[in-house]
């Protein structure tokens, strides 16, 4: 599992996404992979959500990467704003005029699944998940982590 705290700039969510790639590639999902790249994506969208839509100044956020079963690569983006909530399904994807809104739609086509969940009780925020492909033998030689 890797765990980080990234500021909740653009800076950060960027670093952030550098970072995974880096670490998924030691787990063995390799760098330039289609399953890298949509797992980038995914991660990207969801950092930019932080930064954007869940920044409290002076709070950073999470990322949180996990292989929780063979094929699957788990990635978490906790931010410290909890009233602010993505909707429960991807919205209808925006007219081609509109400059924004496409962010939860990607999201929707690249992971198996994703979801939203409170943070823990003792701590503001929200949790915002997705679970995406990878080699079924990824991460196999790293026992460890």
């Amino acid at each position: 599992m890797f765990v980080q705290r990234f500021s909740a700039t653009p800076r950060g969510a960027r670093l952030a996404r550098f970072l995974a790639l880096h670490e998924w590639d030691s787990w063995g999902v390799p760098y330039g992979s289609r399953a890298s790249e949509e797992a980038a994506a995914v991660l990207a969208e969801l950092a930019a959500n932080a930064v954007v839509h869940g920044r409290v100044p002076g709070r950073d956020f999470e990322l949180a990467l996990d292989l929780p079963q063979p094929g699957t690569l788990l990635i978490e983006v906790t931010d410290t704003r909890g009233e602010v909530r993505p909707p429960a399904v991807a919205p209808a994807p925006p007219s081609p005029e509109e400059e924004s809104g496409r962010g939860l739609v990607l999201v929707s086509a690249l992971a198996k699944e994703w979801g939203v969940r409170p943070r823990t009780p003792a701590a503001p925020g929200k949790t915002v998940w997705a679970r995406c492909g990878c080699p079924p033998g990824a991460g196999r030689m790293f026992f460890w982590r």
